[in-house]
């Protein structure tokens, strides 16, 4: 979990605005599941994109699809793979991290301004992180369909009782 933890304590050091979603959020929720990557919904504010991005380019993140990092920041780019390439999250990658990937999801049922109004900040050895509501999480996972999405939701539901 260090490794989590120094990432989203940097996040928070440079201001950068995120939730975190997907498996990690689960965990966070105290649901044990395993996961190797970051999911975030990230506000798509230029200066935010911008700062999230050269921080992820300064240790060596570079995207799995083969673009320039910071192609991500420019919005019609971003359509266009939501369009064209049916791109669900803007996959980077790095293989010298224990975190070898953090994804940023551009296509869901839940944008980051609705996300916004109802997350969590979930308190762990003194770093906030932002992570999505319960309805939230379950809403992004119905969508996918996956056993593992359908898995998390009947074990979010039991949280909520």
């Amino acid at each position: 979990m260090l490794d989590y933890l120094a990432i989203f304590k940097k996040f928070n050091e440079k201001r950068i605005r995120y939730i975190v979603v997907g498996g990690l959020a689960i965990n966070l929720y105290g649901i044990p599941r395993m996961t190797y990557d970051i999911d975030i919904l990230l506000d798509l504010d230029d200066k935010n994109i911008k700062k999230f991005l050269l921080l992820l380019k300064g240790w060596s993140f570079k995207p799995r699809a083969p673009v320039d990092i910071m192609d991500f920041a420019i919005k019609e780019k971003r359509e266009d793979w939501i369009k064209n390439k049916n791109m669900k999250a803007f996959n980077l990658v790095n293989p010298d991290w224990a975190i070898s990937e953090i994804d940023v999801v551009i296509d869901a049922p839940v944008q980051y301004e609705k996300a916004r109004e109802d997350m969590k900040r979930i308190m762990l050895q003194g770093v906030a992180i932002p992570v999505i509501s319960i309805d939230g999480l379950m809403k992004m996972k119905q969508k996918t369909g996956r056993q593992q999405d359908l898995s998390d939701i009947r074990y979010l539901r039991k949280l909520k009782k």
